[in-house]
């Protein structure tokens, strides 16, 4: 009865809300319908067409972190594509498998650069040194790292604070900062920096984790907008769980799945965004996940979602341990 009072009282202001209200859901449906396109010309049109990567951006592509999971994949697709690789990480048993798999499959040039990232500052003028004289086309910045599994800050050790400080924050502007001004001179060339998901919001139990990754997401975002127009192409990449070596640690997120796709399956999905979406998930239903989270999500859920979830994952890890004792 007292909203029936009201309503008349409202007057020309009803009229005035019903229209704000119709304006609103044909926002709603506009951006829905933009997004989709969107969506549809980065995963699904963008494969109806032949990328030729050593004409569009360069000969050489190099690979950071590729002696495993997303590093590794994109350097055999960027091979597939016929460009030669730079390959990068620490472990020089693995690197030398990889370039023999590349050269015996694609037929391709390969050059190993053993380096650990956690090293810092010092490794940068070693891995100059590979590069130079080489026709640079694209640049994965996609070596990174993350905690053994859900935890508060405090148990954290000082190498999992430093690693992730070099090796996911530092070698991103550091690596774009070799190859870049090459990349200038040519007018034309691709980076493609792996930020992830976890990077939209702060994620407790997994914090330093997505702050870093947030550092990537900014830094690629800023850097594409500076240098549109130049002939470089940058992509920022913000993938939710894959089936890698950094998932290993419970089955929940390591199960290839729908959500969870394994390397090959994510990268071959990843690779052909490039040139189609400056800023992706890489992967159609992580791409879901991301917009759902940047648009109709909100930061306090998000932060409480995933304390749930992370405290569900560190209890049933603690529990698969129990077990195997």
């Amino acid at each position: 009865m007292a909203c029936d009072a009201l309503l008349p009282g409202l007057g020309g202001f009803e009229y005035v809300l019903t229209v704000v209200g119709l304006l609103y859901v044909a926002k709603v449906v506009a951006c829905l319908l933009w997004a989709g396109a969107a969506a549809l010309r980065a995963h699904f049109w963008s494969r109806l067409w032949d990328k030729k990567l050593v004409e569009t951006y360069g000969k050489w592509a190099v690979v950071t972190g590729c002696s495993d999971g997303i590093g590794k994949e994109y350097a055999k697709e960027l091979a597939k594509r016929g460009m030669n690789i730079v390959l990068i990480s620490r472990t020089l048993d693995k690197l030398q498998k990889v370039s023999t798999e590349i050269v015996q499959e694609y037929g391709v040039e390969t050059e190993v650069v053993q380096v650990d990232f956690l090293d810092g500052r010092n490794i940068y003028e070693d891995i100059a040194k590979h590069l130079q004289d080489k026709e640079i086309g694209i640049l994965v910045n996609n070596v990174g790292v993350m905690l053994h599994h859900p935890m508060e800050f405090e148990l954290a050790s000082e190498k999992d604070i430093w690693s992730h400080v070099n090796v996911n924050v530092a070698s991103v502007p550091a690596m774009t900062k070799l190859v870049l001004p090459g990349m200038l001179l040519r007018g034309k060339g691709a980076i493609i920096n792996v930020a992830s998901i976890a990077g939209l919001y702060p994620i407790p139990l997994m914090g330093i984790y997505a702050a870093t990754k947030t550092f990537v997401d900014f830094f690629s975002h800023s850097l594409e907008w500076e240098y549109r127009g130049s002939g470089i192409t940058v992509q920022t990449i913000l993938p939710s769980y894959v089936s890698t070596n950094m998932t290993k640690f419970l089955d929940n997120i390591h199960k290839p799945s729908l959500f969870v796709p394994d390397a090959p399956t994510f990268v071959s999905n990843a690779i052909n965004t490039l040139g189609y979406a400056r800023r992706t998930s890489g992967y159609w239903a992580h791409g879901i996940l991301v917009y759902m989270a940047e648009n109709f999500g909100n930061k306090w859920i998000f932060m409480f979602s995933n304390y749930m979830w992370n405290s569900f994952l560190l209890r049933n890890m603690k529990k698969n341990q129990a077990r195997n004792r």
